[in-house]
């Protein structure tokens, strides 16, 4: 039969990143997301389109949620085939579903004692999506794979990745799709990272492909760096310690923390801002940092020479790693200025929101915004200029400064996205090309388009569970 691919997820919206790949007989999903926009969560109750038992293997591109958030609960309902990735996804994979799952065992016991509570039942059972011993069980089936390196993932089906540059361990998938004479190519980006930014080395080639299936978060607008990226954070930091407040970031575990971290470690070294105690109070982040250090095949050249040195590019005096919620409560009675880094990075949940309490009514203090806040967040609202939020349960004024660094983004934009000539970015010799991971209206990107051979670009709605057949001939 001929390949066809399923596009389960990500079309016509940001999460949920998943794609069934099928060929005699064989199935390869690519990526397994969780749907994470608040009016599609309920897909993630969904059975899956197939039966999860018949399922060869999963290929996936990296750890975010969005795109492996789903992975425990395939494994709870019959998948049983190898997870492939690359050895520091698997090990940061792990670290995110383990959370994940107690975020979701934790969440259904809440809700059970909240509609107890008050007399009612919800619109779904309260019980977990999956639960930590689902997220346990599929530790087994990771099979790590390097980059370069092909392998046979289910008969027919062979899969060799390729540094995209997204966030550590992240890939392009380059999968080879039938026999001898009928071999077809295609290339699933996963998140297109950037280039000439810290921490991780640049985005490699994974070279021609009959068909390629690439993002377009940012597919519409351009990443606006004017600023020194650098420069903005000395005057966020100074400045709060000149009026004697506390800095507080709310921050993704992944890559956003670790090139924080990297960024202040050199300010520090270069003298630009003053020694202090900054606080990463995230255990998650700890862990994943950990990682970063256990893999520095996969950093930037300038960061590896840090190893050499001896010391840690993601360490430096007065940074204290909190391990215990004890240790967390006491950062609020300390004197003086201080950073605290915290997740979640929207602040729906996580630490952030003890340390919101003590420091959103003090106009001496800031928060400072480095990654997208999607509508309907906490995070959202504070930056939306609200003047008063509800925090724990409680009702904040917000006096602190707000700000929003622009600039941390690890998706490529527009330009980056269409620069046929950068070598991170495959050529499509059909001349057929699908748009994934359309940003939600208040930041549209393009519909996903599909090009004829008459190099046209053409809107085609592309909808949940829509299947694309090879044409014959």
């Amino acid at each position: 039969m001929a390949p066809t691919v399923r596009f389960l997820g990500a079309a016509q919206n940001v999460t949920g990143s998943c794609y069934l790949v099928e060929t005699n007989g064989s199935r390869v999903l690519v990526d397994c997301g969780m749907y994470q926009e608040r009016e599609l969560r309920s897909r993630n109750w969904d059975p899956f389109p197939v039966p999860p038992g018949t399922i060869d293997a999963i290929v996936l591109t990296h750890s975010h949620i969005d795109h492996s958030g789903l992975i425990p609960k395939l494994v709870r309902d019959g998948f049983k085939g190898r997870i492939f990735c690359t050895p520091a996804t698997a090990e940061i994979a792990k670290i995110m579903l383990l959370d994940s799952a107690e975020v979701q065992e934790e969440d259904a016991a809440y809700k059970k004692r909240r509609h107890q509570r008050e007399g009612r039942t919800g619109p779904y059972p309260e019980i977990p999506l999956y639960t930590r011993r689902d997220a346990l069980d599929s530790y087994k089936l990771f099979e790590p794979s390097h980059y370069g390196l092909w392998t046979s993932v289910a008969p027919g089906i062979e899969a060799v990745l390729y540094d995209a540059g997204h966030v550590l361990g992240c890939a392009f998938v380059r999968l080879e799709v039938g026999t001898k004479g009928s071999r077809r190519s295609i290339v699933f980006s996963g998140d297109v990272g950037r280039f000439d930014k810290p921490v991780l080395a640049d985005p490699s080639a994974p070279g021609p492909a009959d068909y390629i299936v690439v993002e377009s978060t940012y597919g519409d607008r351009l990443h606006n760096e004017a600023r020194d990226l650098n420069a903005a954070l000395v005057e966020v930091i100074n400045s709060t310690v000149e009026k004697g407040g506390n800095l507080l970031i709310p921050s993704f575990a992944l890559e956003r923390t670790q090139d924080l971290i990297f960024r202040m470690k050199r300010l520090l070294a270069e003298k630009r801002i003053p020694e202090m105690m900054v606080f990463l109070d995230s255990p998650m982040a700890a862990r994943i940092t950990e990682v970063f250090e256990d893999h520095p095949e996969y950093l930037d050249e300038d960061v590896r020479e840090l190893f050499s040195d001896g010391g840690s590019p993601f360490d430096f005096p007065g940074l204290v790693t909190v391990r215990n919620p004890e240790t967390s409560k006491s950062i609020n009675k300390i004197r003086g200025s201080v950073v605290i880094i915290a997740g979640a990075g929207m602040c729906t949940g996580g630490r952030i929101k003890h340390h919101l309490t003590t420091n959103i009514s003090r106009p001496e203090s800031t928060i400072m915004f480095v990654g997208y806040q999607a509508e309907g967040t906490l995070g959202r609202q504070i930056l939306d200029g609200n003047p008063e939020v509800r925090v724990l349960g409680n009702m904040y004024p917000v006096r602190a400064r707000i700000i929003a660094l622009q600039g941390f983004s690890a998706h490529a934009d527009r330009d980056e996205l269409l620069r046929g000539g950068w070598p991170g970015f495959p050529r499509c010799r059909s001349g057929c090309s699908s748009l994934t991971e359309s940003a939600p209206p208040e930041r549209r990107s393009p519909k996903p388009c599909v090009s004829g051979s008459d190099g046209r670009w053409r809107s085609r709605r592309t909808v949940r569970a829509r299947r694309w057949t090879e044409p014959s001939g």
